[in-house]
Order: C-alpha cells, then structure tokens, then sequence
C-alpha cells in the first residue's frame, strides 16, 4: 500500500463537504484549529454551500473533490462531514493523481466510500474526525489525527470487556461505516477481506438492521476470511416496540460461535466524541487480552 507523505508545518489541508450541506461555523472552527497548528488551510468552494440535502451539485461536489485531488500543493484533503452523498460522485472522480502524488484523505462515516476506492487503488487513507466534530471531539480524538498526517502513526489501546474474544493477528485494517461496508459488498468498490483486521461502527441504525448486515456479511463469506474484528461506536442504536430481544453484543457475537479469531469492542473509533484515527490499508497488529485491546502499527 502506498503511504502518503508526512505533513509538516506550512503544508496545505484542504477542507470540502462531498456529501451532506455544513453550517459554516464548524468548518471555521476546523480552520481556526488547523491553522493554529501550523498548517495552511483552504476551503473548497462549494464547501459552504447548500443544494437540498447536501453541500451542493454533485457536479460541484465533484468539482471540489477533484480540485483537492489534483491540487499540487495540497498534502491532505479533510472531508467537512458525512452524511450521504459521496457514491454519488465516486466512479466520476479522476483518482489518477493520487498515484502520482498521493495525500491523506481524511473523514469518516459516509467517508467511508471512499476510503474503499482509495483501498481498491493501494493507497492508504485516515478514517478519522471531521470539522462537523471538532468542537466537542476529545483531545485523543484531534491528537491522534494530528499524529497520523504527520508520520507519527499512533497506537490505540482500550479497555476489555467481558463480550471481547482473546487472541492476537495481523494484517491489512480495513473498515468504516458498516452500512458503506454493506452497502459495496459485491460492487466494484468492496475491501479485499482476505486474512485483514476489520473495524466496524455505526450510528442510529435499528438492532433488526444490525443483525440484517452481520448476517450478510456472514452469507457472503467475509466473517470467515477476516483474522480480527474490532466493534467501534454503536451509537444510538434503536429498538423495535416489541425488543428484539439481543444485546449488541449478543447480536454480533451469535455469528462466530465457531470462528476463533480475536473481537475487541467499545473501540474508540465512530460517531463518538472520542474518535480516534486510524489509518486505512496499513499493516496492523491486533491484540486483544483480559484487560486491555491494543492496535499496533507494524511499519
């Protein structure tokens, strides 16, 4: 996998909003905060703007995104918010200058679409915060996004708990949202499962629908070829007037009553203030043991 170049002081972020409308105090906010750490920020020029759900056009989302993408002087792109929006634009982006010069794209949740085509091109990305969160994200949360962009590669450690299954691999990290993983199992777009670490969070999603997605990607064969799961934020989470009657945890664990490879939840990563980066496509070391999980950058 290609890694893309440390950022250092003085080096370009660009900030755009491919999915869903900003308000533009957030991306201020992010701007301000960037800028007091050195770096030089630009803002697309859609960014701001509003076009019924989302941020703009798709052509002028489009647009932005691409501008980012081949900008010479940009060295990472931080998308403003998810939402929904970026599969509508992803198969039309020319991507051919992030192998040339390849940046960090930055973001999460609907983000997750493309942290899947950058994958599928060998290039790593930063599944991290974004400016919609930079008010209330914990201070692990904006350091640890500092460290990935700049060459630091920050290790990740939690707290066990009782549900986690003990064990230790390695492999390739992959993962996001888990309704985008869903969403692209079997497109041109899907993560290569075989023999990776796969982390997984979500937001507002019913339990029945959890259960639908897991059960999926158990038909299809991934949770056999993944060595690790990691179960980040799952953020208010709904159930049915009538309980569907399982925990989250119940729910995800019911699917590896006989594959033996370590799970870690309540992963700092998701829809949570306390958001940790990772970073997408490296080479991982999962570690999972009575009272602490750990995630190892292995090079």
């Amino acid at each position: 996998m290609i890694q893309p170049s440390a950022l250092q002081k003085g080096d370009l972020i660009y900030i755009t909003a491919p999915a869903k409308a900003i308000e533009p105090e957030y991306v201020i906010f992010a701007q301000n905060y960037l800028e007091k750490q050195g770096f030089r920020v630009e803002i697309s020029p859609n960014c701001l703007g509003n076009y019924n759900y989302f941020s703009g056009t798709d052509q002028e989302r489009l647009s932005d995104l691409q501008q980012g993408i081949d900008h010479p002087e940009v060295k990472a792109i931080l998308c403003a918010r998810g939402g929904y929006g970026c599969v509508r634009i992803v198969d039309l982006l020319q991507w051919a200058n992030m192998l040339r010069e390849p940046k960090w794209l930055i973001g999460f949740s609907d983000v997750t679409v493309f942290h899947h085509r950058l994958f599928k091109l060998g290039v790593q990305s930063i599944h991290g915060t974004m400016p919609l969160n930079f008010k209330t994200n914990s201070a692990a949360a904006l350091q640890t996004l500092h460290d990935s962009i700049t060459g630091k590669k920050p290790d990740l450690s939690w707290n066990a708990t009782n549900h986690n299954r003990n064990g230790k691999a390695n492999g390739k990290l992959i993962g996001g949202n888990l309704s985008i993983i869903y969403s692209l199992i079997a497109t041109n777009d899907a993560y290569y499962f075989e023999g990776n670490i796969l982390f997984v969070e979500d937001l507002s999603e019913q339990l029945y629908h959890l259960d639908r997605m897991f059960f999926t990607l158990k038909k299809s064969g991934i949770l056999d070829r993944i060595n690790g799961l990691i179960i980040g934020g799952m953020t208010d989470m709904k159930d049915t007037a009538v309980p569907f009657g399982m925990t989250i945890e119940e729910l995800i664990l019911q699917h590896f009553v006989f594959t033996k490879i370590p799970i870690a939840f309540d992963a700092p990563i998701g829809h949570i203030d306390d958001n940790q980066a990772v970073i997408v496509g490296a080479e991982v070391e999962l570690s999972v043991e009575i009272e602490q999980t750990k995630l190892s950058y292995l090079n």
